[in-house]
């Protein structure tokens, strides 16, 4: 367990319960960890102003707690939280927003879109496609749906490989919208997933 007597002050970690997109550093000493615990909301000790500090008590950008991990060592903290609005004083959702190698992957674009997505809702942007689509609500969302499903029956038909790729894409992008309005994670995916499809002794779905 952590003892503050030796660490006064220990470093949290916050992330994103949903996409796991790291969205600030902070510390908490014995007092903002025990009312974390006690209010189930994110509570600091603000080194700079040397006092205690509610995340959101003046902007409203409250942290809901989801979990807490303690570290190997006893002196780290990782916090899963349902953020409302920006994690970032500047307005940004995550705090880590400044690029200094910029790191590109595609095992986790998707993720990065859903992180993007969710940023939208928290953080509406004027012309925004995105905001567009989910203040339109579940019937534009689900024509776009069809109309991108058809575009890449088209495309297969077609034998272009290009356009079925951003078909795909397009298709991908608006079922990720289609999640988000339905409250629906990734790891909900993943999970339905790997009860289908990678469940030893499941004959049924070994034949797919």
């Amino acid at each position: 367990m952590i003892n503050f007597n030796k660490t006064p002050l220990i470093a949290a970690i916050v992330q994103d319960y949903k996409t796991r997109e790291v969205l600030m550093l902070a510390y908490m000493d014995k007092e903002s960890y025990n009312l974390t615990l006690e209010k189930g909301e994110t509570y600091f000790y603000s080194r700079s102003r040397k006092k205690l500090w509610h995340k959101g008590e003046t902007s409203g950008c409250v942290q809901k707690v989801k979990g807490i991990y303690l570290d190997c060592d006893g002196d780290a903290l990782l916090i899963l939280v349902e953020q409302s609005g920006a994690a970032c004083h500047t307005g940004e959702f995550s705090c880590f927003f400044n690029e200094i190698i910029p790191y590109s992957s595609q095992k986790n674009i998707i993720e990065t879109i859903c992180g993007r997505i969710l940023s939208r809702v928290k953080n509406p942007i004027k012309n925004s496609y995105t905001n567009y689509l989910l203040s339109e609500g579940i019937d534009k969302i689900c024509k776009k749906v069809g109309e991108e499903s058809s575009e890449i029956i088209i495309a297969a038909k077609n034998e272009n490989k290009n356009d079925l790729i951003c078909e795909i894409c397009d298709l991908t992008y608006h079922i990720l919208v289609l999640m988000q309005n339905k409250d629906i994670s990734l790891n909900d995916i993943n999970t339905k997933l790997q009860e289908r499809y990678c469940f030893e002794g499941n004959k049924k779905e070994e034949r797919k």
